[in-house]
This record gives structure tokens, C-alpha cells and sequence, in this order.
């Protein structure tokens, strides 16, 4: 499987990094997710589950690369030759993740294109946050649980839920929200937002995430420890040069040991028998 060949998932790293995210790993991240919704949305599918177990890093090479996995609840929303729009339609089942999904979807309405964006928007609040206000939510049933989840998401205003974070989250959350049920994504204004907030705060396009950091310097204190335990003599010598090394691996992804994955048996989910369900999107945007 394609799968095989991809190293870690979002949520992976997110579970590495302690569960929270700084703001530059995700306005990072949000350049390249918007752009593999955009990728598939081109090609006539919608994805319906968008959430950190499908967005999988690349390994080697292409270890700064993002790539959009799990197609098992991918659906065609318009005809590929005429572009034809499926018809809206409600009384629909939840499909997809419930703490990510959209509004509504929870509602019954049939999804497309904004249901996906709006569920981006739920992962970088939750990456940012380190979890969303419907995350918990204790109920007898299933059912009963979605309700929650639904009204929790209804009646929290985007103010509140995005209260701490730079306000270019809310616009991104108000837009997708406000859009159509046969509208396209205004995927390049959406990019911009978020471009236009990392140029704002002085980060530097280097493609050092937090876990880019945190790897490094795991790897450097366990090698000191090593040097250590092996000459103690040198243990002092290895302690005074962390700040240091850690300083320049950070800066220097290529001279970061790679961050090898064992892949989780049944990620793919339902679908798996599908010819597309276990392809993964990313790179240069090629299946």
C-alpha cells in the first residue's frame, strides 16, 4: 500500500509534541492542507473526512512534505467532464469524524467543497489548542453524543472558539462557514491569510516544525548520555555543547535524523478495498 511508504501522521506528531502545536508548525502546515483539499476538490472528489490521522508526513526527501491519505469516504461531487454539481440534499447520515466535521453535516445536509475547509479549520484550532470545546462530551448513546458534539459546535461563537489565536483563524472559520453549498473555495484568498500572518511574524520558510526541534533534540540527549555513560569523563563536555548542536540541527532540517514510522494496521478505514482508497495525495500533487 501507498500508506507503507509515508511516515508519520499529523496527529502522530501531534502526540510527539505534547499535544499542541506552535503558531508557525501550523500556519506551516496550513499552506500546504489547503492546497491538498484544493488538489482533490480539482479533481472532482471531496474528501469527508479531514482530520490529523489522514494528513501523513512524507519520509526522506520529501520528510517537509504533507500528504492528504484514507480516500474510503471520498465522494464525487460533480461530474468530472460537464463539472455538474450534485444536487443538495438533506435527512443525510454523519459521515466522517464527528469532532471534525461540519456544521452542516451534523445538520443532515448532503456535503461538498466547504464541509471539507470548514473541517480544516476544526484541525488547526485543535492543533493550536490542544484539543476543541466538544472534545469529552459524555452521552448514553452514539446518537446522543453527535447531538452534543452538534450543539456544542452551534452555539459556540467563533470568537470564543478561536479566543487566543490570531484573529486570521476566525476569518478562516466565518468564510468557509458563510460559503454555499455549491460555491468553490476561494483556496488562493485562504492560503493568503494565513501567508500573509507568517510573513507578520517573522518566521523564516525553513520547514523546521516543532517536532523537527523536538527529534533533534531527543536524539542529541540520548547520544550525550550514551558518550557519558561510556566515558564519564565526557559527559560534562557533552552537556555544555547541547544548547549548541540543537541550535544548528534546528536550522538545518537535512542534518536531523529521520523520524521513521511503523504504520498502524487498519488506518485506511472503511473503504480500503476501493482502487483509490489507500492512494495519498501530496508532493507535487500527483496520485
Amino acid at each position: 500500500m501507498v500508506l507503507d511508504f509515508l511516515g508519520p501522521s499529523l496527529e502522530d506528531m501531534f502526540n510527539f509534541c505534547n499535544r499542541k502545536l506552535s503558531l508557525k508548525t501550523v500556519l506551516l502546515l496550513a499552506d500546504q492542507l489547503v492546497s491538498r483539499i484544493e488538489y482533490i476538490h480539482s479533481k472532482s472528489f471531496i474528501h469527508r473526512d479531514i482530520k490529523p490521522d489522514n494528513f501523513m508526513m512524507g519520509v526522506r526527501k520529501q520528510g517537509n512534505q504533507v500528504f492528504l491519505a484514507d480516500f474510503g469516504l471520498a465522494k464525487q461531487y460533480r461530474d468530472p467532464k460537464t463539472h455538474f454539481h450534485i444536487p443538495y440534499r438533506e435527512n443525510k447520515g454523519l459521515t466522517g469524524t464527528a469532532r471534525y466535521t461540519s456544521i452542516n453535516t451534523h445538520l443532515g445536509v448532503e456535503q461538498s467543497r466547504r464541509d471539507d475547509m470548514e473541517s480544516l479549520g476544526y484541525v488547526m484550532l485543535y492543533f493550536l489548542g490542544g484539543s476543541l470545546p466538544w472534545q469529552g462530551l459524555k452521552a448514553a448513546t452514539k446518537k446522543q453524543k453527535y447531538d452534543r458534539i452538534m450543539e456544542k459546535k452551534m452555539t459556540t461563537p467563533t470568537e470564543v472558539l478561536c479566543r487566543g489565536f490570531p484573529n486570521e483563524f476566525a476569518i478562516y472559520l466565518n468564510y468557509t462557514r458563510s460559503l454555499r453549498f455549491d460555491d468553490k473555495p476561494d483556496y488562493s484568498y485562504l492560503r493568503k491569510i494565513f501567508r500573509d500572518l507568517f510573513v507578520r511574524e517573522g518566521f523564516q520558510q525553513d520547514y523546521v516544525f516543532d517536532w523537527t526541534v523536538y527529534k533533534y533534540q531527543w536524539n542529541t540527549q540520548n547520544k550525550a548520555r550514551a558518550a557519558g555513560q561510556a566515558n564519564p569523563d565526557n559527559e560534562e563536555k557533552a552537556h555544555a555543547s547541547r544548547t549548541a548542536t540543537a541550535a544548528q540541527g534546528a536550522s538545518n532540517p537535512s542534518a536531523i535524523p529521520s523520524f521513521r514510522h511503523k504504520m498502524l494496521e487498519g488506518r485506511t478505514g472503511a473503504g480500503v478495498d476501493s482502487p483509490d482508497a489507500n492512494r495519498a495525495i501530496g508532493g507535487n500533487d500527483r496520485v
